[in-house]
């Protein structure tokens, strides 16, 4: 018991990706150019969205909140990755490890339920296509995307509360490169049943009330599509569906298989490269995969850069 502590000062220390300075200063180089494209990607959405009349719709509200969502989730954990590749103290005092936790698990939390949202919007243009405007009023949309806020903060803060509440007597060195609830676990000295069962049932309950809105959105499309006779119908039909499934299946998987494990797998290396997909990767993919999936996208980008070129000239 004399080595618990829950001293505010004291620092904890993340493993990083490597201990090579060969391959740190490497991933350096890597991580920095895919942060800088993930910032511009998702910030040309948000612009594309802002300055073009034809995507003034539902569809693209939701996709540029969650391109800004994905600028805060990318930035809540990148810049540190960043400085630990360049220095060799990795420290995160007490305080920032609660702040970082706190915002990785918001802002996942969070965009599980702005998915959900994006399915339901598919479902209602595809699904009820002459209420689509009524049932998709502006109204709605903000309280989808707000509700999807409050859901996300919630759900982060009995996270971070149960997990700092917990006694810590290890090594303070987490396996990990940022502040993650599996990595803190590791790190007790006292039985952490009850935060896995908490995990389980409210992480796991969140997260699958995203999962089965998603699923039985999508299960409703796909029969629409299928009564479809014309096969231009059901292809753009499913073209407007591909990128959003997409952009789910990377983020779902590797939350789900992140979290929903017991204990005793926690702090692998495996770990490591699991957490990059979510909160680096995925980012990177997003605009990406929208933006080059969809023809409405390409257009609002060709007149965007065209009114920058014009605004340079004179």
């Amino acid at each position: 018991m004399n080595n618990q502590t829950h001293n505010f000062k004291t620092n904890f220390y993340l493993a990083g990706l490597s201990e090579i300075r060969e391959v740190k200063i490497f991933l350096f180089i890597v991580f920095l150019c895919m942060y800088i494209i993930t910032l511009a990607g998702n910030i040309f959405i948000i612009l594309a969205y802002n300055f073009s009349l034809n995507l003034q719709h539902p569809m693209y509200f939701f996709l540029a909140n969650f391109s800004a969502l994905e600028i805060v989730y990318v930035s809540s954990t990148t810049p540190k990755l960043l400085s630990g590749f360049l220095s060799e103290c990795r420290a995160i005092s007490f305080y920032g490890c609660i702040a970082q936790l706190y915002s990785v698990v918001f802002l996942a939390g969070t965009e599980f339920y702005i998915l959900a949202a994006m399915s339901y919007d598919r479902y209602n243009a595809i699904c009820q296509p002459l209420l689509y405007t009524v049932i998709m009023n502006k109204i709605t949309c903000i309280r989808l995307i707000a509700g999807s806020w409050i859901i996300g903060a919630s759900n982060a803060l009995l996270h971070t509360t149960l997990t700092f509440l917990i006694p810590f007597c290890k090594s303070h060195k987490l396996n990990n490169f940022f502040c993650d609830v599996p990595a803190l676990l590791t790190l007790a000295c006292k039985d952490t049943w009850l935060n896995e069962l908490i995990v389980f049932i409210f992480g796991g309950g969140m997260t699958s009330g995203s999962v089965i809105l998603t699923v039985i959105s999508y299960v409703k499309i796909i029969l629409t599509i299928l009564k479809i006779h014309s096969t231009s119908g059901r292809k753009k039909a499913f073209s407007t569906c591909t990128s959003h499934l997409i952009v789910s299946s990377i983020f779902y998987g590797s939350v789900f298989f992140m979290y929903m494990r017991p204990k005793s797998s926690y702090g692998s290396d495996e770990d490591k490269m699991v957490a990059v997909m979510y909160t680096v990767v995925a980012p990177l993919l997003n605009p990406f995969i929208y933006s080059l999936r969809n023809k409405e996208v390409k257009i609002a980008a060709r007149k965007l850069f065209q009114q920058i070129l014009a605004s340079t000239k004179m």
